[in-house]
């Protein structure tokens, strides 16, 4: 046992000083979590697995959205730990699964396990990560579920009048939604995200400073018919062409840049019912999206967070 101890420690030494391994240093401390150097290279590996047009931003870039990932994390899974008595029971988890296997385009668990051996990324450590983004979700979910308004009759009024126009449209949309801190200004914020996207592209800039989910796609939402917009949204993008770029809107939680990838003009046949169905989901998951912004921000208010 002696020997054991003493092996430990003359490792333990030789971690800290032998600069071929390097010197961990700590960079946070929230609470009674530290974040390590360590930590931030393997949260880099992890994060760029999951999102990999992170590779074609700087590096300190890179370092900077690694840090706030890890802050952010350990914010939540302390209110999931507070909230939550039981973790294992988690039926939605197989679906949260199936969405991570569809977007890293394999069919099935085995092949999701090779692709992270190839990329020398530990699978538990994934399905840990995703596991809490979905208690997370859970926990907005059951907090805010009951605040959420939606007025069907206005929708489906919507719906109706939007079939009156015999063109109508899909757009394939990206977003980045940003921020302005309190010493900052929308004009300033806006022409430094401007910048950024003339000099890289707007996928890029969306993975570097949207604050939105779609972040992690590069700010892709994909295919929306027009019948699950706003009358205002529509109104702007049917003046927008292709791959033009939209100035910023005032959004819930922020502002927000458009982009239109592409767009087609939809059938003229409609389900109204299945569009209404569509429609309450698109907009009881933007309501738990602002909401959760909301109870994030105010729970990192309450965290002291110390930098080194």
């Amino acid at each position: 046992m002696f020997k054991l101890k003493l092996i430990i420690i003359i490792f333990l030494n030789f971690i800290f000083t032998n600069n071929t391994i390097g010197e961990i240093k700590i960079n946070y401390k929230i609470g009674d979590e530290i974040i390590t150097n360590i930590d931030i290279l393997n949260e880099k590996k992890y994060l760029i697995f999951l999102r990999p047009n992170l590779v074609n931003l700087p590096e300190n870039e890179v370092l900077k959205i690694t840090e706030n990932s890890l802050v952010r994390e350990i914010i939540k899974v302390k209110e999931i730990n507070r909230i939550f008595s039981n973790q294992d029971d988690l039926k939605f988890i197989d679906d949260v699964k199936k969405n991570l296997f569809r977007f890293k385009n394999v069919k099935n668990e085995k092949d999701f396990i090779k692709l992270t051996n190839q990329n020398n990324i530990e699978y538990e450590k994934i399905i840990k990560k995703i596991k809490y983004e979905a208690l997370w979700n859970e926990l907005i979910f059951k907090k805010y579920n009951s605040l959420i308004k939606i007025d069907e009759d206005k929708l489906r009024q919507q719906i109706l009048k939007k079939i009156e126009n015999n063109k109508r449209f899909e757009y394939n949309l990206s977003e980045l939604l940003f921020d302005i801190d309190k010493d900052d200004n929308l004009k300033n914020k806006y022409n430094i995200i401007s910048n950024y996207i003339s000099q890289n592209d707007f996928k890029t800039a969306a993975s570097r400073f949207s604050i939105s989910n779609s972040s992690n796609k590069g700010g892709e939402i994909g295919w929306i018919k027009e019948t699950l917009l706003s009358n205002n949204l529509n109104i702007i993008l049917n003046k927008m062409n292709i791959n033009e770029i939209k100035k910023p809107i005032k959004y819930p939680n922020g502002y927000l840049i458009l982009k239109i990838n592409d767009k087609k003009e939809m059938k003229q046949t409609i389900n109204i019912e299945k569009e209404l169905k569509e429609r309450i989901k698109f907009e009881r998951n933007k309501q738990l999206n602002q909401f959760s912004l909301l109870y994030y921000k105010k729970l990192k208010q309450n965290t002291v967070i110390d930098e080194y």
